[in-house]
């Protein structure tokens, strides 16, 4: 079976699953399987496979139809400015999350070295788009989980930027080293209650360590704004992400914390995403 068959059956049957966009799934698996771009697709449409590449395509096919995310099967997402790898242990970035970035560039346009903590790393796509942009400056990614931890690494020496990284397993709780000009986050903030409500891909194959906020889904922002106010420089900024409806809860926690709200930033959807603020 030549390329151009293989990707129009592969299509076939993630339209008869209903997965969106069949067909350019199918050709982004397919360059998977012969490590090849689409643009080689395309040029070499006619060109016979071979027998372990058509078994490992349908492979993929089969898992994509049954609504394993795009970004698991090729094990890389494109965020910001570069690509990066991620796994089925770290939430896959979402474009909501490129608004942190954009509010860090902003606040920092005319500092010469800053020391950045995020708490909650993941795959290191915030952190690390934020140090290949800010040459000077330094990061600290700590995460509970040690599979995100190897997954941040390895994007930071992909982006060239592991020399200004270190990286620390703790929970936020026990994290007690060194004193940061910013601080940035984006942790679990959906209730567990509401977890059930997502898009099955999301709950069927996200961690659920990197969605699940608990009861009120503020569990983890509570210990994230206690710690940073112990661990943020005075006159620090920090940069969180939250749900589309917390903002006035976290707005009263801020402030609990020693926090001045500089503003409150929108996503693509138009929805609250994002919380500046400086300790005062």
């Amino acid at each position: 079976m030549n390329i151009n068959l293989a990707i129009i059956k592969g299509a076939k049957v993630l339209k008869e699953n209903f997965i969106n966009n069949p067909y350019l799934d199918s050709e982004i698996l397919m360059a998977k399987v012969i490590n090849k771009d689409r643009k080689y697709l395309l040029l070499n449409s006619n060109v016979h496979l071979e027998n372990k590449d058509l078994n490992f395509f349908q492979k993929l096919i089969t898992k994509r139809s049954l609504g394993k995310p795009i970004a698991y099967l090729t094990n890389k997402k494109f965020f910001w400015n570069s690509e990066f790898i991620v796994s089925d242990k770290t939430l896959i970035p979402r474009p909501d999350s490129e608004i942190v970035i954009e509010k860090v560039l902003h606040l920092t346009a005319y500092k010469k070295k800053l020391n950045i903590l995020e708490i909650g790393i993941g795959s290191g796509c915030i952190l690390l788009s934020i140090l290949k942009e800010r040459k000077s400056f330094y990061g600290t990614g700590i995460d509970i989980s040690k599979s995100c931890l190897n997954i941040s690494k390895l994007n930071a020496i992909k982006l060239e930027v592991s020399s200004k990284l270190k990286l620390y397993k703790s929970n936020v709780d026990k994290f007690t080293l060194g004193k940061y000009d910013l601080i940035i986050s984006n942790p679990p903030y959906i209730k567990n209650i509401n977890l059930k409500y997502l898009d099955k891909n999301v709950t069927k194959f996200e961690p659920k360590l990197a969605l699940d906020g608990g009861l009120d889904g503020l569990s983890e922002i509570r210990k994230v704004i206690k710690k940073s106010s112990e661990l943020i420089k005075k006159n620090g900024n920090f940069v969180l992400e939250i749900g589309f409806d917390q903002k006035n809860k976290v707005i009263s926690l801020l402030k609990k914390e020693g926090f001045y709200i500089n503003s409150i930033n929108k996503d693509l959807a138009n929805n609250d995403r994002c919380i500046v603020c400086t300790k005062i």
